[in-house]
């Protein structure tokens, strides 16, 4: 069904606001706004990454409309974890205004500033902790320690005087994580005794049962693969993913052999994870890149970016062999990671571009070489069960995850009709320990292409997928400017098809004559005279050739 979209009311006094303005119904671009007395909170200002029907573009961002005349209101930016889809946006908002705080745990912080000095923006930054609490404006903050796929993730709990949101970000519940800082549920349970009045909660395993393994189970899987590797191996991981690194790092010291980082941000990720104490690097197992490629085969293992089949990354690179490293047979290549929907297709290519040229790829799909980072539906009942919220907004997830996780609330008793399925732009207010959708605004998608931001629209996004689907045809005709009649042309020419331009003289006299019709009737607007051209080639190419490619008609007078 369409979304009906409606303003909402005035916000009333004593009510507090929430409108999402990414992370539902997709997984990225995860950023919500709260809104009480007159000021805004945001929590998490993430990214989205482009789709195969989105060619050309680089990044997706929130739409930061509803917020772009309010940002003198806006008194800081949380930021529950360092992963793009909940930090990547941050420059974009920040170029809008600069001096906006940013609140968040230290690697946090320390990622985004690293992202920040390249848009040269120095922001102003509160580093906090789990048991911490800050007040901002009228929002009294609490940090609680949350465990995910990558170190100092925290919920928040946000207070006011509407009520208690608890807001997750992204977490699991792996009870024997690598650093030993668990999710800590006791602060849960003491926020479910002070009355939990609404509940953001991460949805993307929902629809997975029992629980998410633990990270500590993915170790001697690469312990295995890297010891009986027989040359060298390739680890392609996020570049946040610190305690993935940690793994094979430390597996990798275990059978002799160095470690080199490929791929800019992996070598700035880890580079600030190592100094801030995160990642434990053993003695003498990195080495750089360049003096890599002088080592033996079988002592040498490359961490590199690329685990999603991005185009330009360094995994996708080496499978197309634009890389300085080649794989080929003996070579072992391991994909640590979990696919995010809308990226398989580009991934199962680089598996199968690295299997032709003889690597054994090693993923998720035939090895436990990598666990999510989110919760399973067990994990998230027993959330439910501790917190006893009394409304639900399930948050981060396509829609099926959402869905998911609002039968999960409902199945430990929270009503339906407390259980929110919203959708980007929802509008949601809180009172009295009620939570009411109240209404719909219109968000798009802003499109980052190149060095222009929301310029590109969903209907270039269309040409370019006819372009590169259809093909592309030009025709040039001059005509007379008093009588209408053709003078020269008309010339086809065409790209991206298969036929050769003689193919297009069948329809050169239709053309003409359908200008000569044209300009018997009065018609001598030039723009008129295109569509005449563009209709009549058109329906002749698809009458013939079945293709419907984009037609540039130009009328020149003479």
């Amino acid at each position: 069904m369409p979304t009906t979209l409606y303003d909402p009311p005035e916000l009333t006094a004593g009510t507090l606001r929430i409108v999402p303005l990414g992370g539902l119904g997709e997984v990225g671009r995860n950023m919500t706004v709260f809104e009480y007395g007159g000021k805004l909170l945001v929590v998490d200002c993430g990214v989205l990454f482009p789709e195969e029907h989105q060619p050309g573009v680089d990044l997706i961002l929130p739409d930061f409309e509803p917020i772009k005349q309010r940002l003198d209101d806006i008194v800081g930016v949380v930021l529950t974890h360092g992963h793009e889809d909940h930090i990547g946006a941050v420059p974009y908002l920040l170029k809008l205004k600069s001096d906006i705080p940013l609140i968040g745990s230290g690697l946090t912080l320390a990622l985004v500033e690293a992202k920040l000095k390249e848009h040269r923006i120095k922001p102003f930054t509160l580093t906090v902790a789990e048991g911490q609490r800050e007040n901002l404006g009228p929002f009294e903050l609490e940090f609680v320690a949350v465990n995910h796929s990558i170190p100092d993730a925290l919920a928040v709990a946000i207070r006011t005087p509407a009520g208690l949101v608890l807001a997750t970000g992204d977490f699991k519940m792996d009870q024997l994580p690598l650093d030993g800082r668990i999710t800590d549920l006791r602060s849960f349970a003491r926020l479910g005794e002070e009355g939990v009045d609404l509940f953001l909660v991460d949805s993307t395993n929902a629809d997975v049962p029992g629980f998410t393994p633990t990270e500590r189970s993915i170790g001697p899987v690469l312990d295995q693969v890297i010891g009986k590797a027989p040359r060298r191996v390739v680890v392609a991981s996020f570049s946040s993913h610190v305690h993935r690194v940690q793994q094979v790092l430390d597996a990798a010291a275990a059978h002799g052999r160095r470690v080199a980082f490929l791929g800019r941000s992996m070598v700035r990720n880890m580079t600030i994870a190592e100094d801030l104490g995160y990642l434990k690097v053993p003695d003498g197992v990195l080495i750089d890149y360049k003096k890599a490629r002088d080592l033996p085969d079988d002592q040498i293992v490359y961490m590199s970016t690329g685990s999603q089949g991005e185009p330009m990354a360094v995994l996708s690179r080496m499978a197309n062999l634009d890389h300085a490293i080649e794989p080929g047979p003996g070579d072992t290549v391991i994909l640590a990671s979990s696919l995010i929907p809308g990226n398989e297709n580009a991934v199962y290519r680089v598996i199968d571009g690295l299997t032709k040229l003889g690597a054994n790829v090693v993923h998720k799909g035939n090895a436990k070489v990598h666990v999510s980072g989110h919760a399973a539906a067990g994990e998230l009942l027993y959330c439910y069960n501790i917190l006893k919220p009394r409304n639900v907004l399930p948050v981060h997830g396509e829609y099926r995850h959402l869905m998911a996780n609002a039968r999960l609330a409902q199945d430990t008793g929270i009503p339906a009709e407390r259980t929110l399925l919203a959708e980007n732009g929802t509008v949601i207010d809180l009172r009295d320990g009620i939570a009411e959708e109240v209404g719909q605004l219109d968000l798009g998608f802003v499109y980052v292409d190149g060095s222009t931001v929301g310029e590109i629209t969903d209907a270039d996004l269309k040409d370019r997928r006819i372009l590169g689907e259809e093909g592309f045809i030009s025709v040039i005709v001059v005509v007379d400017a008093t009588t209408g009649k053709v003078i020269s042309g008309p010339e086809v020419h065409a790209r991206g098809f298969a036929e050769d331009d003689a193919v297009f003289e069948d329809v050169k006299p239709k053309i003409a004559a359908a200008l000569a019709e044209a300009a018997q009737s009065g018609v001598r607007d030039q723009h008129a005279l295109s569509q005449v051209v563009r209709r009549t080639i058109g329906r002749w190419v698809n009458q013939s050739l079945r293709r419907r490619p984009m037609i540039v008609p130009l009328v020149i007078e003479a």
